[in-house]
């Protein structure tokens, strides 16, 4: 009897070892994992980097951070460290269409100083898929390209939006985009080629996917902007969860066509950073010192007249990091540049009970499941209902 009952407690013994062991594997795939984006800057040259940087070990990631606080832990004590990087020169880098020889100090390089906390030490410039016949003429004849923000695993999400609102990016006024970032699945990889291949309409920038990297794909939105579609009268900004009234949308933006240097969205005002190590939202004294964010348009959809893309583009890769990208940009980053954050009752930003009404006066409505945008196409199209 005392033989079965020792057998059995090294079987519990081993079974919780076994448990434990999983969960810290569980731990490593969503912490280390998340934030391997963050380890390395990915757009410089490592060994001058490194030569450059000094990191105080409070700055550096340990076991016990989560995934979100050891992204921010990157950027913390060292605000105003800088790193020399040697980079070839923007004639040397660039492509030429002529044979002609360059000047011999084309071919130099040259120090550029790029701060270690600044969103330049690790976005990387550029698209793997650009896809710039989506806005032909760089967007001269275009009132709107509207670029959706989406994770490479939401197909479903944006097979939703292609069936239901996203069929106005058909019209020559305007482009309806997806803008995605890489995946280390090799499977997800696959299927996205495929998807690329059948719509033609997924912008893929040289990034990690991940929440901590939402910042990075507004940039990289802005990059492209700049890039293909500069001409464009105003970028709409949105995510794959929002269903977007696509006909109010384009009044609001002919109501609006000669305005400028204007973020309109939810204004959200007096924010205040989280200082708790622990929350998903934690905001350093490094990354922000301030008591109060300047006011900001929320990120599920905000709407920016084009004159602004290159100046916000600019600053922020020269910024000091932080990973709220409606705050940083809209907010830190635009209050800098003097660029207007204009509230818009339109632009909902949330969940709202579903009535043909409401849907018809918003703008954007938030969470709401791909399953959900066919339901509320039928209601916006639904030509009975008499709204005031």
């Amino acid at each position: 009897m005392f033989h079965h009952l020792h057998l059995r407690s090294r079987l519990l013994q081993t079974l919780i070892l076994a448990l434990i062991g999983l969960t810290f594997y569980a731990y490593y795939r969503t912490t280390v994992y998340d934030v391997r984006q963050f380890s390395l800057p990915r757009n410089t040259n490592h060994s001058v980097y490194q030569e450059g940087l000094n990191l105080s070990a409070d700055t550096r990631l340990t076991k016990n951070s989560s995934s979100d606080n050891a992204a921010s832990s990157q950027y913390t004590a060292h605000n105003n460290l800088s790193t020399v990087i040697t980079t070839l020169s923007t004639s040397s880098s660039s492509a030429s269409t002529s044979n002609e020889k360059q000047p011999a100090a084309s071919n130099a390089t040259r120090s550029v100083v790029v701060r270690s906390d600044s969103a330049r030490a690790i976005y990387e410039t550029g698209h793997t898929v650009p896809i710039p016949e989506r806005c032909p003429r760089l967007g001269k004849d275009m009132d709107l390209v509207v670029i959706v923000m989406s994770a490479p695993t939401h197909l479903d999400a944006r097979t939703a939006i292609r069936q239901t609102w996203g069929h106005f990016g058909q019209r020559s006024d305007m482009s309806v985009l997806f803008m995605l970032g890489t995946s280390s699945d090799r499977k997800v990889e696959t299927i996205l080629r495929k998807e690329q291949n059948m719509y033609n309409d997924m912008i893929r920038g040289r990034f990690l996917d991940s929440y901590s990297n939402l910042t990075l794909k507004t940039i990289s939105t802005l990059e492209w902007v700049d890039s293909y579609c500069s001409k464009v009268k105003y970028l709409l900004k949105t995510d794959d969860d929002m269903f977007i009234n696509v006909p109010r949308l384009l009044a609001f933006v002919n109501k609006h066509a000669r305005d400028r240097n204007v973020i309109f969205g939810r204004l959200a005002r007096k924010w205040k950073p989280i200082r708790n190590r622990k929350s998903k939202y934690y905001v350093s004294q490094a990354q922000f010192q301030q008591s109060v964010f300047p006011d900001f348009t929320t990120g599920p959809a905000y709407l920016l007249s084009s004159d602004t893309v290159r100046r916000l583009y600019d600053a922020a890769l020269d910024h000091t990091y932080l990973k709220l990208e409606d705050v940083f940009m809209t907010g830190i980053v635009a209050h800098k540049l003097g660029i207007k954050r204009s509230h818009a009752n339109e632009f909902l930003n949330k969940r709202i009970q579903y009535t043909a009404c409401n849907i018809q006066r918003g703008i954007s409505i938030h969470m709401v499941k791909y399953s959900e945008q066919f339901d509320l196409w039928k209601k916006l199209l639904d030509g009975k209902s008499k709204c005031k």
